[in-house]
């Protein structure tokens, strides 16, 4: 970029590619501002564990400097899989080698903090929730937020998820509704508390389905185990159950109602919850998902490509943020390092999305899936 001053960059998401993108843009000497929606690092459960695969998620963090670290946060244990009936018998059970480094879990929110804590101090602007773009598509572009808050830029890198503000200074497409519903809910101190499932779960994950149910169950770090209930639902169902989301007991009726011809053993890992359920209906983007070039504005990870959670998500965007920060460092213009960056992620991204166009059902399938090898979130 030493052709012409220094553009000023504004990424919108502190999720692990918004976040990935800045600390590899710092470490070729270019600043970036990052601004997200939350009040703090700490606002909110930043979710369940993720596997970073070697072939994109770890060529992000090798390219950010994190990798070492990453190996020494990870767990290489999580890479076991089960994947049962709904009697509860294994069908396929995957246990790793000693030196597994293919993809290793880490907790979502370990990966947030490796990523934060190797910013420049002060990187993150949080408590900024993006209202509105305004200014030419040649730039520069005014970002207003509903703090008040108007700041001028001359690249908007959106990092900001399914429900994208950025996207819609590019594309008029929403997310589309699945079919296919989760219900999350969490174990604590399994190892006391609840032996069985933790004996059940094992070290890494355990997947079982019937055809028209499933049930996914995660071990996290801190022995905690979360359990997503897949089903495939109108968005709306508890509503049209007559039930609240936090009614959990009614919910519980309604499950083990649903879910009747199942083994208890199994039943237990929509039972003995401790809490609340938590509705996570599952969207995509059509396929293919691209815009018209715009020298100013692009999209990485969800906000470009959301897909059903067959374990490739975080990996795309953090591959998607390691190549655009790279193309930034690597041409004279924004403009051209947008059309470099596109160049390669939106064929990558179709050709992905449409092996899942309609893979959420996957997660339903009696088969033993081909992920039940290669993918499993």
């Amino acid at each position: 970029m030493s052709t012409t001053p220094a553009p000023r960059i504004a990424v919108i998401g502190a999720g692990p590619g918004g976040l990935t993108c800045a600390r590899i843009l710092q470490k070729h000497g270019i600043t970036a501002t990052v601004y997200d929606r939350d009040t703090g690092p700490d606002a909110r459960d930043q979710g369940g564990t993720l596997d970073l695969h070697a072939d994109n998620g770890q060529i992000a963090l090798r390219e950010a400097g994190l990798l070492g670290e990453f190996f020494r946060l990870a767990r290489h244990e999580g890479q076991e899989m089960r994947q049962m009936d709904r009697a509860g018998t294994i069908l396929f059970h995957h246990i790793p080698e000693q030196d597994e480094r293919f993809k290793p879990e880490i907790d979502r929110g370990r990966l947030r903090d490796l990523l934060l804590n190797s910013l420049q101090p002060g990187t993150v602007r949080w408590d900024h929730t993006l209202q509105t773009i305004s200014g030419p598509a040649a730039g520069p572009r005014q970002l207003h937020f509903t703090n008040g808050t108007t700041i001028e830029c001359d690249l908007v890198i959106g990092a900001d998820g399914a429900w994208s503000k950025v996207r819609r200074a590019l594309s008029q497409v929403t997310p589309r509704y699945s079919g296919v519903s989760f219900l999350e809910t969490w174990f604590h101190d399994v190892s006391i508390q609840h032996r069985d499932i933790a004996e059940l779960v094992g070290p890494g994950s355990a997947a079982a389905a019937d055809g028209d149910r499933g049930l996914f169950a995660q071990r996290n770090s801190g022995d905690h185990i979360r359990v997503y209930i897949i089903q495939r639902v109108p968005a709306d169902w508890i509503t049209a159950g007559g039930l609240t989301p936090q009614d959990t007991s009614g919910i519980r009726a309604h499950l083990l109602e649903h879910y009747r011809d199942w083994s208890p053993r199994l039943r237990k890992l929509i039972t003995d919850n401790d809490g609340l359920y938590v509705d996570r209906p599952i969207f995509a983007l059509p396929v293919p998902h691209t815009w018209e070039h715009n020298p100013t504005v692009t999209l990485i990870g969800d906000a470009a490509h959301l897909m059903p959670p067959l374990g490739v998500g975080v990996n795309l965007a953090m591959l998607d943020a390691c190549e655009l920060a790279l193309a930034v460092a690597h041409h004279n213009t924004v403009d051209q390092a947008i059309r470099a960056y596109e160049s390669t992620m939106l064929p990558r991204s179709t050709e992905t999305a449409q092996l899942l166009d309609g893979a959420a059902d996957d997660l339903l399938s009696a088969e033993l899936p081909d992920f039940a090898t290669t993918d499993h979130h």
